[in-house]
Formats: C-alpha cells, structure tokens, sequence
C-alpha cells in the first residue's frame, strides 16, 4: 500500500518488524522503558483504555509479560517513563499513567510494575466543568537539576491553562507526591489534546491541539507561559496526534507527528535556525501500516540486532502496538543518529 504525501510524492507504507500480541480491549498509548544495563530486555509499557483497563507490559518480541501486566485500572488512557526519581533515597524509574474515571495518576516502579502512589495521586481538583477532570495526556520532563515533573492534559478545559503541571517527589515514605505549579496551555476548543512530548535536552513540552497543529512551550516553569510555536497545521487529513522525538545529537533530530486519518506520521526539524529557533520545517511524510494511530514512541539507542539504530514504537487500532525500526523509517530521507 502506498500513500501520497504533502510533496506530492509516493511513499511506500513502512511496516513493522514485530507486532505485539493483542490486548483485552482497547490499545491506546506505548512508552519504552531502556534497561541501561540490559538493552535487550528493555520493555513496552502499554494502555489498555477500558473501565476495566491495564497496563500491559511487552518484551522486544511483542509478548506480554504476564507477571508484570497492571489489571483493574479505571481506562488508563497515556502513559510516560521517567527515570531516576528519588525515592528513600534510591533512584527509582517510573510508569506513569493517566486513570481517566478516577482523575488520578497512577504511578508504578520499573521494571517490576508495582504501585508506588498510595493509590493514586488525585488531579485538577477543584474544576467542574465536564470533562475537566477527566485524564487523558502524560507526559513527564526531568529538569537539569533533576527535578520531575508530570505534564497532564485531560478531555476538555479552558482556553488558557488547559494543561497542568504537577512536581512529582517522595512523600517522606517511600512513595510519590504531585505539588501543582502551574497552569498554562492554549486551547482551540476543536476537539480535544490527548497527546504530549517532552524534549528533556533542550527544555521543551509540545502538545497536539487536535485539528489545529502542535503547541510548543518551555518545559522550565520559570521561564515562562508563553507560547513559542505553532506547527503541524496544514496537510493533515483529520487529527494531529501522537508525537514522539527521534534524538540524532543532544540538541538535533526529528518530531514525529501523527496523521491519524491518513494512517501515517508527519516528519518535522526537531531543531530551528539561529534565525528562527522555534521553526519547525516538515520534511517528510511516511505511512505506517499501524490502523488510525494516536499513541507512539521511540528511542534512538541501540537495543538489540533487531533494533540496531533505534525503536519506534506505534498504537493500532487492532488492540495492538506495532515496533518499527528507525532506519525503515528513515529510508533515504533522514539521518540515523552514529
């Protein structure tokens, strides 16, 4: 299958290397874990968006791995890694997922999968306008000073401060704490913002506004509210979706968008010009063979022989996730980080 893209020319569908087995109900958003002293057993921690939803946790193979699979969550909706929180003094990586019926986070140690929030951490307390507490977008930024920070969306807000802020840290036992510190975000009232990316190296949030682009912001709370772009406006056949960062150096590489209707993802310039730093330039279109996708991944480090050069990782409608290879979807077109 071929699809055509904003240029104008053909490109040929990429197709995945592994698809994962299926989960119960509803696969929605994927997040790579790195085993830093294993690569090869790096895991894929993965939505299952129903009342009686899951955390399904897969191996680089596409099976699950039953014993660390979270059952009875209330439609777990985005899900985001961090690394190295501290925790009774012990740097502790972390899942975390947005419980939409509930308005909590929910917050699991990796790579064993066990709960680590007292139950969950309770958000946008205090709004009542319909949908205002209901949890859709996660994403988590750790600040050069170390400090970790959550960014939650939900399924509908205000026009400005759509987005909160949360400080996550240890509660004095053991287990983790959100402190709001800002409200910030402007929204187009279209739809609704589902998908949220951290670039943790130059200190940037973006957030799809679907059927209006992606919206870029600092990450640092101190610097500031003010939008700095908005991007992925034009050529996209229904919603601009999940986005994912592909690092070829600390402060270059790629935004990967996702076209949803279209079945593919937009390609845009991680990085501006001296002239124009907040210039994001389009510069390819690749279809995926992934069905109506809205949740994505990738890291850019070696895994295992498979994935040599990186791994994307995207949501299919077919209750699975699809694991590409970078350079099948870089082709000839863009760079493989060395």
């Amino acid at each position: 299958m071929t699809a055509c893209n904003r240029t104008g020319n053909n490109a040929q569908e990429a197709r995945p290397v592994i698809i994962t087995e299926a989960v119960k109900h509803d696969s929605d958003d994927p997040a790579i874990w790195i085993n830093r002293e294993d690569p090869a057993q790096s895991l894929i921690i993965g939505t299952d968006k129903d009342q009686d939803g899951a955390l399904y946790v897969f191996d680089l193979n596409g099976k699950i791995v039953k014993d660390k699979v979270v059952s009875g969550l209330k439609r777990p909706n985005n899900v985001d890694i961090a690394y190295g929180l501290l925790l009774n003094g012990k740097p502790t990586d972390i899942a975390v997922t947005t419980e939409r019926f509930t308005h909590k986070l929910r917050v699991f140690s990796l790579p064993d999968m066990q709960a680590i929030d007292n139950g969950g951490l309770d958000m946008f307390t205090g709004e009542t306008g319909e949908g205002y507490r209901d949890l859709m977008g996660i994403s988590l930024y750790t600040a050069q000073d170390g400090k970790l920070y959550a960014i939650v969306g939900r399924k509908n807000g205000p026009a400005e401060g759509y987005l909160w802020q949360y400080l996550l840290s240890d509660n004095g036992q053991g287990k983790v704490k959100a402190d709001l510190i800002r409200k910030f975000g402007t929204y187009s009232g279209k739809k609704e913002i589902e998908s949220i990316a951290v670039d943790n190296e130059l200190g940037y949030i973006y957030y799809s506004d679907e059927q209006t682009g992606v919206r870029q912001y600092y990450a640092d709370p101190e610097k500031g509210n003010a939008e700095l772009a908005l991007f992925a406006t034009k050529g996209f056949a229904e919603d601009n979706e999940g986005i994912s960062i592909y690092k070829l150096t600390d402060s270059t590489g790629y935004i990967l968008v996702s076209d949803q209707g279209a079945n593919r993802f937009q390609v845009f310039r991680r990085e501006g010009t001296a002239a124009a730093p907040f210039e994001h330039t389009h510069l390819k279109t690749v279809p995926v063979a992934a069905r109506q996708s809205d949740g994505s991944d990738i890291v850019h480090v070696p895994l295992n022989s498979t994935f040599k050069h990186g791994l994307f990782v995207v949501m299919s409608n077919d209750r699975t996730f699809h694991y590409y290879r970078w350079e099948d979807i870089a082709g000839k077109d863009l760079q493989i980080r060395k």
